[in-house]
């Protein structure tokens, strides 16, 4: 059975495509804004979210970025970014912020829907700039109970290294180490979310408050500051 998912962008091209491009997906929603598919409320297996959706001088209420990804995954969405931002820190705050999936507008059809359907059935992707912040998170004792094969397997794919690659290197089979990954990666990113920007701060080696415009815990991240991150200040 197909996933059902909702489309969250403001390019119409986007909402209107996807469906008709990615036969594996069930699209039953495709809106512009956050607050329009909270009104609707559809029963989805995924949400696909762009990060920018709206010019916030002009709509200042839309929700987007962070705390677009809070409001979704508040009432109970599993959320994947579809978005054109690569900022590795921007990334690794929407997972921080619960996103289960990372994948870019510029990757091939075929792959992201593939990814799509990865996330929808409960598994995570999580772009290879954002492994190697985890990667430096765990050699830095920022997130522990990793066993030593989930080491070498985080260094190997932050490495840049392909799953056939890894599995080389390990002495394991490619699908055997498919099924490590996706455990560790899941775990990951749950740890991920219980750090405090001070303590991603000081791992990374960036300033106090650095990371406060990306990291927003309460949910409450202010749209103008998204924005301006957005337009790259």
């Amino acid at each position: 059975m197909r996933p059902a998912v909702a489309v969250v962008d403001d390019a119409s091209l986007i909402r209107e495509s996807i469906g008709l491009l990615m036969s594996g997906l069930d699209v039953v929603a495709a809106v512009a804004t956050v607050e329009e598919l909270v009104r609707r409320d559809p029963v989805v297996d995924l949400v696909l979210l762009d990060l920018h959706l709206a010019n916030l001088e002009q709509q200042p209420d839309v929700r987007q970025g962070i705390a677009a990804i809070r409001t979704l995954t508040g009432r109970g969405h599993r959320v994947c970014v579809y978005s054109q931002e690569e900022r590795r820190f921007v990334l690794a705050a929407c997972v921080a912020a619960g996103a289960s999936g990372i994948v870019s507008k510029a990757l091939p059809r075929e792959r992201a829907e593939e990814l799509f359907l990865d996330v929808a059935a409960g598994g995570t992707a999580v772009p290879q700039p954002v492994v190697g912040i985890l990667e430096v998170l765990v050699r830095r004792d920022c997130i522990t109970l990793l066993s030593e094969r989930q080491r070498q397997i985080l260094h190997g794919r932050a490495r840049g290294l392909s799953y056939a690659q890894v599995a080389r290197e390990l002495f394991v089979s490619e699908s055997t180490l498919r099924g490590y990954w996706f455990d560790l990666t899941r775990s990951l990113s749950d740890s991920l979310r219980s750090l405090t920007p001070g303590e991603i701060e000081r791992a990374l080696g960036l300033a106090p408050g650095d990371l406060l415009e990306f990291w927003a815990d309460d949910g409450t991240t202010d749209h103008k500051d998204w924005w301006r991150i957005g337009r790259g200040r």
